[in-house]
């Protein structure tokens, strides 16, 4: 293996790493909501915070599943079919068994959360899969999840009434990967929030559309 493979291997894993440290401080923290609260608004989405955990598990498992044909499609999703239980739900492939609870729920996450993990970690490097804001790499993958994982349990805690503020490592390192161009003066969570419109920072006023960019590096 070349030392620039060996250095593309090690950020697959260090990105694996912090996606499941996201995941498992994740879990936690919503382990702690009230039973009752699993039906309120989630943040400033238009779902619940079931339907939230679900869209979460469903993310995690799409990117998983991008990655695992022999030759990932790099025109589009692989075709599962996803749909939403009700209008203006969420459209996922992944369901909960609502009478396993939010337990079971969470369970779920976890579940689809080690998908992609395991994915990324015995990628390779090399591989490139699609995603609607482009085509990208395990390491890329990893990133999304990581904020994804990030920034709804930020909507979730909003809902439940729960505290989260995840590590500033995680944060600055899904910056770097997916948000190149994210102002560099403030707190790594502050501006991952920013990037994903959901707040505003000094100078920066809340985005109103925003994306991110998978493109691999190097």
């Amino acid at each position: 293996m070349s030392r620039s493979s060996e250095s593309r291997s090690s950020s697959s894993s260090g990105a694996a790493d912090d996606l499941d440290i996201a995941l498992e401080l994740a879990v936690d923290v919503l382990s702690e909501a009230d039973s009752e609260d699993w039906g309120n608004k989630a943040g400033s989405l238009e779902w619940d915070c079931w339907e939230t955990v679900e869209h979460l598990s469903d993310d995690l498992f799409a990117y998983a599943v991008q990655l695992g044909p022999r030759t990932p499609p790099r025109d589009g999703k692989v075709p599962f079919v996803w749909e939403s239980r009700r209008p203006g739900g969420p459209e996922n492939a992944i369901h909960a068994d609502r009478t396993a609870g939010p337990a079971g729920l969470l369970r779920t996450l976890e579940a689809s959360g080690a998908l992609l993990v395991a994915m990324v970690r015995t990628t390779s490097p090399q591989t490139r899969a699609y995603h609607v804001f482009g085509v990208s790499d395990p390491e890329g993958f990893a990133a999304m999840g990581i904020v994804e994982t990030l920034v709804h349990t930020h909507d979730l805690a909003r809902g439940l009434g729960l505290s989260w503020t995840p590590p500033a490592a995680p944060c600055s390192r899904a910056l770097t990967r997916l948000f190149p161009h994210a102002p560099g003066d403030a707190d790594p969570w502050s501006t991952l929030l920013w990037a994903t419109g959901r707040t505003e920072l000094p100078g920066h006023p809340r985005l109103t559309t925003w994306s991110w960019d998978g493109t691999p590096r190097g």
